[in-house]
């Protein structure tokens, strides 16, 4: 190397020199590695943090080799303005050959994965390496022992306070389902709110002692501490709460309504009662004016329903509010499905007499459009309109013949009116 050479590569070691000892002061001043340093860990943590401390201190023995090693050829240089050739060649062996000397206990630190040798002979108790080596070495310690105590401040800096505070979430919850008489062993959601809270008690302490179980690492190219925390349990537990609050709201609701859905369900039943009563009273005036009809019978009352009303009347009173909540939501739904019963059954029961009706319009539907055509007083017409009216207007009443004699009618005006037609069906 000549004077200027040696000098650049000089001024360049310097400032390399500089930053190096910011970036170790810096790792020794990291919060996460004071945390570390005084946490009880476990796990894949502590494995890691026993390595990322022999790598603290192999950096810091590579740093003082280092600054011997600069300190060394500065002193070189120093001795004249133009070096001589010797001083030169001293200077060059030592900035560019493998003149700085590293410890056995250094160098074994630093390759832990190295293969033992198999054969006999001396402890090797020395390594060479040039500058330019050892600040590859340095570079990748620093780099692993960095992204070890990032991931674990990372994921101190989130998880803990995140878990606090879904933890005073959790408490509210827990008071709020306590005054609507949800406890554990009495309403599911009391033991889920109390399985969510273990299981918040349990993470906060895994976190604690193992932060590096809830690291998700970057790809293999990312920067040392790249990556993120893993959330998974706290946003299981996060979502278990949020579904069991949405659940004592619902019966915290129950409480401010209850009166109000009672009386709702009450009147319903009572329309679906007065239905089955109206269904019972027109089946009696089915079977007596309608011949040969096959009426259903009707249903009685719902007395089970009026029970569980009952109770659930008791459970307001005694402010049983988680008790009252799905019970309150069943009645509701089967009292709708007993007032839709209940008018089917009614429809069922009048529907001989809606026949009768219906034939009862078509009959006088005929009359008029006779009598409009002048045609009232055809005899045929006259005598087949009063067999099928004395027939629909007496009781009871045989609504098969009924019916055909209303088509006879309307077959004989359809003739007088247009002329011969079709005969309809069942004539």
């Amino acid at each position: 190397m000549g004077r200027e050479e040696v000098d650049r590569a000089l001024a360049r070691l310097g400032a390399e020199h500089e930053a190096i000892e910011t970036s170790l002061l810096a790792l020794q001043d990291h919060a996460g590695r004071r945390l570390l340093e005084g946490a009880e860990l476990t796990g894949v943590t502590k494995e890691r943090w026993a390595a990322a401390e022999q790598h603290i201190a192999l950096l810091w023995a590579y740093f003082d080799a280092y600054t011997d090693a600069l300190t060394a050829a500065r002193e070189i240089r120093a001795r004249r303005r133009s070096p001589g050739s010797g001083e030169l060649a001293e200077l060059t062996d030592l900035l560019r050959g493998d003149g700085i000397t590293i410890a056995a206990g250094a160098a074994s630190a630093a390759n832990p994965d190295a293969p033992a040798t198999l054969t006999a002979g001396p402890a090797k108790l020395s390594e060479r390496l040039s500058l330019e080596e050892l600040v590859d070495r340095m570079n990748s310690r620093y780099a692993e022992t960095l992204d070890v105590i990032a991931a674990a401040d990372s994921v101190w800096s989130a998880l803990p306070a995140r878990i606090d505070l879904l933890g005073a979430e959790l408490q509210r919850t827990r008071q709020l389902a306590h005054s609507v008489g949800v406890r554990p062993r009495e309403h599911p959601a009391g033991d889920d709110l109390e399985r969510i809270t273990g299981e918040l008690a349990d993470l906060r302490a895994e976190v604690i002692r193992d932060p590096l179980a809830f690291w998700s690492r970057g790809s293999a190219s990312s920067a040392p501490g790249g990556g993120r925390p893993d959330t998974a349990r706290y946003d299981a537990a996060a979502r278990a709460l949020e579904d069991v609050r949405r659940e004592i709201e619902a019966v915290l609701h129950v409480r401010q309504d209850a009166e109000q859905r009672l009386i709702e369900v009450r009147d319903v039943l009572s329309r679906a009662d007065r239905t089955l009563a109206e269904a019972r009273q027109a089946r009696g005036e089915v079977l007596a004016k309608i011949l040969a009809s096959d009426v259903p019978a009707v249903s009685g009352p719902p007395t089970a329903l009026q029970e569980q009303l009952a109770n659930a009347a008791e459970y307001r009173r005694s402010a049983q509010w988680h008790r009252l909540s799905p019970l309150l939501e069943s009645l509701e739904q089967r009292a709708g499905d007993e007032l839709t019963r209940a008018r089917e059954e009614l429809s069922a029961v009048t529907a001989p007499l809606a026949v009768r009706a219906e034939l009862r319009g078509r009959l006088d539907a005929y009359k008029a459009k006779v009598a409009r055509h002048g045609l009232a007083e055809d005899p045929l017409l006259h005598e087949r309109y009063e067999k099928a009216r004395r027939m629909l207007w007496s009781a009871p009443c045989d609504l098969v013949a009924a019916e055909h004699a209303v088509l006879r009618y309307q077959q004989a005006a359809l003739e007088s009116l247009n002329g011969p037609v079709d005969k309809p069906r069942g004539m």
